[in-house]
């Protein structure tokens, strides 16, 4: 009896250890006033600075999405540019509170960096960018090439795989920030850039001439992107995954930015648990149970973020694709409040 008495007070104290340990995150961004997000050098659509410092994007959009539901202010956000190389350290040091970057999950990286992937916020795959001049008009065809990319990604691997499985002679030139990727391109410094499909289409932007690229029709990879957090911290995880749940979850209700406070006299259950007028959600997540209304009266829901920052109507111009909501095809799907 004495030896099981011991082991549920051992048990209480260990609860408590990791109970304390959870909201560390929380505390921690409460204390200060605000959340550090770790973003990129500037990748237009996801994060992107304008001349006066202002930050927007798909990945700032669910930072400021973090904020809301912590603060009711998407403002409450600071944002640190970082390079690939760069991220995980900044994000494992404390540097940062989330890593939205346009970061790939991977088995590696989930399992052995002490990280955890919160959702997945755009699915893309990995391509090749050419000069039209080359009249390439398949992967295939890229064998002796050199080819442009950032270090310390997937990119550098999946090119490697891509090569050496089609038996395609290649040379590798990489750099560690996406800027000097870029400008070794265009400055014809190698033949091909390779990155994300989505990459592509922000970079191509900032080429001398657009119009004298094109984007092969081969993906090569699969890459899911999406937001990162420290491990061992599950209620700081959950914030991060439920804000990113959240949008999706308002999408598909039809709750919008424009209408969300007319939404809060609505009948339909599953609006009222999304926007705290049912339930106590919230105060499970350690939030005030307005915290999903908060974030889609900061940010919108998903599909209005993907539209304003990298949709048809943007210079990426990207369709929904299978970033499109399970129920119109897409790949995007989360689980209820309930």
């Amino acid at each position: 009896m004495k030896l099981k008495l011991l082991s549920i007070a051992l048990g209480a104290v260990a609860f408590g250890a990791v109970s304390s340990a959870s909201a560390a995150t929380l505390d921690d961004v409460k204390a200060k006033g605000f959340v550090q997000c770790g973003v990129s050098q500037g990748l237009a659509g996801f994060s992107n600075p304008d001349d006066k410092g202002n930050w927007t994007g798909l990945d700032v959009d669910l930072c400021r999405g973090v904020a809301a539901a912590v603060f009711g202010s998407g403002d409450k956000v600071k944002f640190t540019p970082l390079s690939a190389k760069e991220r995980f350290t900044a994000l494992q040091s404390g540097e940062i509170d989330i890593l939205s970057r346009n970061t790939t999950w991977t088995m590696s990286r989930d399992t052995q960096l002490g990280l955890n992937f919160a959702g997945v916020n755009y699915y893309d795959g990995q391509g090749f960018m050419v000069r039209k001049e080359l009249k390439v008009k398949s992967a295939l065809e890229l064998s002796g090439a050199s080819v442009c990319t950032n270090t310390g990604t997937t990119t550098e691997l999946n090119v490697a795989d891509y090569f050496r499985t089609n038996k395609l002679d290649y040379e590798i030139v990489a750099f560690e920030k996406a800027d000097e990727v870029v400008g070794a391109y265009d400055a014809g410094r190698c033949d091909v850039f390779t990155t994300d499909q989505s990459g592509l289409a922000a970079q191509r932007l900032r080429l001398t001439n657009p119009a004298d690229h094109v984007v092969l029709p081969e993906i090569i990879s699969k890459e899911p992107l999406g937001p990162v957090v420290r491990q061992g911290d599950d209620q700081w995880f959950n914030i991060v995954k439920w804000t990113h749940n959240a949008m999706l979850n308002a999408e598909e209700l039809g709750v919008t930015q424009a209408n969300v406070g007319e939404m809060m006299n609505a009948d339909n259950p599953a609006i009222k648990r999304l926007l705290g007028t049912e339930g106590a959600f919230g105060e499970k997540l350690g939030l005030g149970n307005d915290w999903a209304a908060n974030i889609i009266k900061a940010v919108g829901n998903y599909g209005e973020t993907f539209e304003r920052n990298v949709g048809e109507n943007t210079p990426l111009k990207l369709p929904r694709g299978v970033n499109s909501l399970w129920s119109k095809g897409g790949l995007q799907y989360a689980p209820p409040v309930r």
